[in-house]
């Protein structure tokens, strides 16, 4: 990998220290909040003042070199802060989503032993305060919970932003000791697994730079190119073009903290961003938007949809709406993007593929031992390079690569002889809705254990906007005659569960559908859920 340039050992404190020498004064955040209807603007001078303050405070409470530091953050530019901050002195930061509730968090917080966590006072009427309160005590590693907006003793600006740490702490003999190396791993991730928990994925600053790079020259992306982020910064795709990437071409990033279409339309007038990354549901709402509001999204050059295949009509009909090239990926969070279409390729590419390998990457597609299948013939998809992942936290077991560095993505593709792939479905038990990855088996596990489910099965059923939707289909003990969507929501939320992982449809069935083993063959609900229309996706 170094021999072929993919790794370089440089770290994002390089790429931000440059462009503190070159530009220090340009914008490096633009921040908006949408229910307080607030921008905020940080300069890179700026940034590196609460940076450095950040870090000498981590570091004043007690965070080691390798410590964890969690953050439940919408997006917002304290998780940008805290990401140099923890590169400075060593720590792993862990981005969790803000969907995440108590079921979710205690598993995480507890399997990371996480030392900090950072979080909102309140976000979207929810208050993690008190959610994280409730949870401390089976928290036995978290020993300091910093909040964001609190009053107490646990405000994240007056314990580290309000006090001059640098004057207390040898910041300059600190960073040097802690100085990381490009093989360091930097950031923890947990993706929904198909196991019943999920995983944590553990990358380098080598595995991400070797990501960022070559995705960004793929995408003809410069100094003066404008990031705009609405996609989670706790997902790989909003960690890495949200806050690595402008950092590493020394641009500027505008983050918008809630999907919501005419705010965001306030937003592209008044910043005029180049670029962006998002799930299919963004860009059916900016289609959707640009036949109402013609030239409104004339600046955004690029869109990366990736998160589930786009539909070709939707690709068709952003060429007729929009100057924006529409490019389609696929990745995951042990990778980031792995494959793109070009932004020169014609706009049948993006509607009918999911790209073609970036460089330092390979994709292959092969049959279940292990042999390449035939040009156009769907297979197991693998993948193997520069941007792989280097494990899962306490899992070795399931890292999966084999002795000649190939991945099984549980992803099912069929590949063109120019090397595109397609994505025709999943072999691990995944339902991707908005972009998010709900894990199956975890809330089948939740719904067995029900007193009126004898049996659960989950599966997608296909939407334009979303890509999914979750259905539920059960059959029912002896003496229990229906089960509503009402009752199987209602049940789930009194586990804790996150609400991205609801069902939207139930479906009572006398029997499901079985191999001769037992086995509940999933192919054939699914082909029941595709012929449903969305409005009965809606019935109880």
């Amino acid at each position: 990998m170094i021999k072929s340039g993919a790794w370089n050992d440089n770290t994002i404190t390089y790429y931000f220290d440059k462009v503190l020498t070159s530009t220090p004064d340009k914008p490096a955040i633009i921040g908006y909040r949408v229910e307080q209807d607030e921008r905020t603007a940080i300069s890179y001078r700026e940034l590196d003042r609460i940076a450095t303050r950040t870090a000498a405070g981590l570091a004043g409470l007690g965070v080691k070199k390798g410590d964890i530091v969690s953050c439940q953050l919408p997006n917002w530019w304290q998780a940008t802060a805290l990401l140099l901050a923890c590169a400075r002195i060593g720590a792993i930061l862990n981005p969790l989503m803000p969907i995440f509730r108590e079921r979710e968090l205690r598993f995480m917080l507890r399997h990371a032993q996480s030392r900090v966590l950072v979080i909102p006072q309140r976000y979207r009427g929810f208050d993690y305060a008190a959610m994280i309160d409730g949870l401390r005590a089976e928290l036995p590693d978290l020993e300091h919970v910093l909040t964001i907006g609190g009053q107490d003793g646990s405000s994240f600006e007056q314990r580290l932003l309000e006090r001059a740490w640098e004057d207390e702490i040898d910041t300059q003999a600190l960073f040097a000791e802690r100085l990381l190396g490009g093989d360091d791993v930097v950031q923890l991730l947990y993706t929904s697994g198909t196991t019943g928990e999920p995983k944590g994925v553990l990358h380098s600053s080598n595995t991400l730079f070797a990501n960022t790079r070559p995705y960004s020259e793929r995408l003809h992306l410069g100094t003066e190119d404008i990031v705009w982020m609405a996609s989670p910064l706790a997902h790989q795709t909003g960690f890495l073009y949200g806050m690595m990437m402008p950092i590493y071409l020394q641009g500027t990033v505008v983050l918008q903290d809630i999907w919501n279409l005419d705010y965001a339309l306030r937003v592209i007038k008044a910043e005029k961003p180049t670029f962006t990354m998002a799930s299919t549901p963004f860009l059916a709402d900016l289609v959707e938007a640009a036949g109402h509001h013609p030239g409104a999204l004339d600046s955004l050059r690029i869109f990366v949809a990736a998160g589930a295949p786009i539909p070709g009509a939707l690709v068709e009909k952003a060429a007729t709406r929009m100057k924006t090239r529409i490019v389609s990926a696929w990745g995951m969070t042990e990778n980031g993007a792995v494959t793109m279409t070009r932004p020169e390729d014609d706009t049948s590419i993006a509607s009918h593929t999911d790209g073609i390998a970036l460089p330092h990457m390979e994709v292959r597609v092969v049959d279940t031992d292990g042999r390449p299948r035939p040009t156009g013939e769907e297979g197991n998809l693998m993948v193997r390079g520069a941007s792989l992942f280097i494990g899962y936290l306490k899992r070795p077991e399931l890292y999966g690569v084999d002795a000649e560095g190939w991945f099984p993505t549980g992803d099912l593709a069929r590949m063109t002889a120019e090397g595109y792939i397609r994505i025709t479905g999943r072999s691990k038990d995944v339902v991707v809705r908005g972009g998010e990855n709900i894990p199956v088996v975890e809330v089948e596990n939740l719904l067995y254990k029900h007193p009126a489910v004898a049996s659960a099965a989950l599966v997608g059923c296909p939407d334009e906007r979303l890509g999914e939707r979750l259905c539920a289909y059960v059959t029912l003990h002896p003496g229990y005659e229906t089960l509503t969507l009402d009752e199987v929501v209602d049940y789930l939320l009194g586990l804790q569960i996150s609400k991205t992982y609801l069902p939207e449809y139930v479906e009572v069935m006398p029997a499901m559908p079985q191999t001769p083993s037992g086995k509940i063959q999933k192919f054939k609900l699914r082909e029941r859920a595709s012929q449903m229309r969305l409005e009965s996706a809606k019935r109880r």
